[in-house]
């Protein structure tokens, strides 16, 4: 086994400037084809079912494999995944962006989410081993951090940009020169690191775990989105969560487990790792909800309403950045429960934006809500990487990632049908369409303008109910890990 120092040298600063790289692009690619679908759609004729499959495949493959290419960097080491990874990725970029049928571009966006999955945990157990625990390690997991939410906040801004003067394939492309990058210097400034026992990946659990993980959040999102009908979408989390209980029972008889439940007998862990499937629910649900206002209700078009919602995104980065400043004048924990205070507050300004007073009252409101939230991802994913060996640090940096996943699916679904029901609650006099959706009322044969105006004030309450709801959530949060020790 190679170890690289664990000091912050100036090789491990470089080698997190290479780490960089692959974080940033990562993001992007989960939403970058937000405003490329129309183009793209017209272009091979995607069904209404395989744009879905296009945009969310990736992402549902990613938050499946993450586990699995957590533990399995842990055994045959964390630099080789990451340059696998890396190459696999830029190949089948290429084939995403010259694909000439919805089909092929599908299969070529499942692949990227399985070598998407390879980058996220690699990054992070590297930065385990470049930098020792204490402040070199916050600073850097800040900024691996700030890189993840920059980019899944740039994402559609990218795609608009790259749009407005080439093909919709363009947008893949991007992986080209960063994988470049990370192939080239990454032999000189990363390290190597394999368990000491690293032992065989178990087929069993990693196909529950699988099934565990795609068919909840298949489920989820189908159900939140409408996508599927609702028997299939129960069944789904149903089936999902079965496969989440004998993965439980398997990996309590395995000698070598793909996850160590034994991680969630710290408390601290327990707490992060549910704050982070928290801050996901309310963070997803308040974001979506806030992409919707600024198109269905104030009538921007969607490149416009990404640019305005870019600040979300852009709020967590800064938080996350902030913090190793942060924690110079306070305690770790209070940090992260001030912050999750804050983002409470952030909250309840989303429950009380105005339907008619522009976008700035929910774009400050989501900001303020997501600078809140940047403590608890820059220092609890320290918390979960700090709870185990070096040699596991890839298996934890996966299970937080895999509860930032979980907890968006739920944030779109809990919160989503919340808004949903206090729409239709508000517009229960309205018969047909309009009764149930804004785009419904405005695409109503005859509506008249108090149709639209009354659609328009039943969403803002959906609005304001999804912060309210997400203000309690930040609020519990605040004060379970105002509990945690260092």
């Amino acid at each position: 086994m190679t170890t690289g120092t664990a000091r912050a040298s100036r090789t491990a600063w470089w080698g997190l400037a290479v780490l960089a790289f692959p974080t940033l692009l990562s993001a992007v690619d989960m939403n970058v084809l937000f405003l490329a679908l129309p183009r793209l759609t017209a272009e091979l004729g995607a069904s209404a079912a395989e744009q879905l499959w296009i945009t969310d495949g990736y992402g549902f493959l990613v938050a499946g494999f993450v586990l699995t290419m957590g533990t399995l960097g842990d055994r045959i080491g964390r630099r080789r995944l990451l340059f696998a990874g890396a190459a696999v990725f830029a190949a089948t970029s290429v084939v995403a962006a010259y694909s000439v049928s919805a089909e092929m571009l599908i299969a070529a966006r499942a692949l990227l989410g399985v070598a998407g999955a390879t980058l996220m945990p690699s990054t992070l157990a590297l930065i385990a081993v470049m930098f020792a625990d204490g402040g070199p390690r916050r600073l850097a997991i800040s900024i691996w951090a700030t890189c993840q939410f920059a980019g899944a906040a740039l994402g559609p801004v990218v795609g608009g940009v790259l749009l407005e003067h080439f093909w919709w394939g363009s947008v893949f492309l991007l992986a080209l020169p960063v994988m470049a990058v990370v192939l080239v210097a990454g032999p000189f400034v990363l390290p190597e690191h394999v368990g000491d026992e690293p032992g065989r990946l178990d087929p069993g659990s990693v196909a529950l775990s699988l099934a565990a993980v795609l068919a909840v959040i298949y489920g989820i999102k189908a159900a939140a989105t409408a996508t599927a009908p609702p028997a299939v979408a129960a069944v789904a989390v149903v089936a999902g969560v079965v496969a989440g209980v004998l993965f439980v029972r398997r990996q309590l008889r395995l000698a070598q487990p793909l996850l160590d439940l034994r991680l969630f007998r710290t408390p601290r862990v327990a707490i992060v790792l549910a704050a982070l499937v928290g801050a996901g629910i309310a963070m997803a649900g308040s974001g979506f909800q806030v992409t919707q206002y600024l198109q269905t209700v104030l009538g921007y078009a969607p490149v416009a309403a990404a640019l305005l919602f870019a600040p979300m995104g852009l709020g967590v980065a800064a938080g996350t950045l902030l913090t190793p400043v942060l924690v110079r004048r306070v305690p770790e924990r209070v940090a992260i429960s001030g912050g999750l205070a804050l983002a409470a507050g952030g909250s309840l300004l989303l429950a009380f934006v105005p339907g008619d007073a522009g976008p700035a009252p929910a774009v400050v409101a989501v900001t303020v809500l997501a600078l809140g939230t940047g403590p608890l991802f820059a220092l609890g994913t320290g918390y979960v990487i700090g709870a185990v060996p070096v040699a596991r640090a890839g298996a934890a940096a996966a299970l937080a990632d895999t509860g930032n996943y979980l907890g968006g699916a739920l944030g779109l679904a809990l919160l989503g049908t919340a808004a949903a029901a206090t729409y239709r609650l508000h517009m229960s006099g309205v018969p047909g369409p309009a009764g149930e959706t804004v785009s419904g009322a405005v695409a109503a044969p005859g509506a008249g303008p108090a149709v639209v105006d009354a659609a328009h004030a039943a969403f803002t309450a959906g609005l304001h109910a999804v912060g309210l709801t997400s203000a309690v959530v930040f609020a519990a949060l605040a004060v379970a890990t105002s509990r945690l020790r260092p």
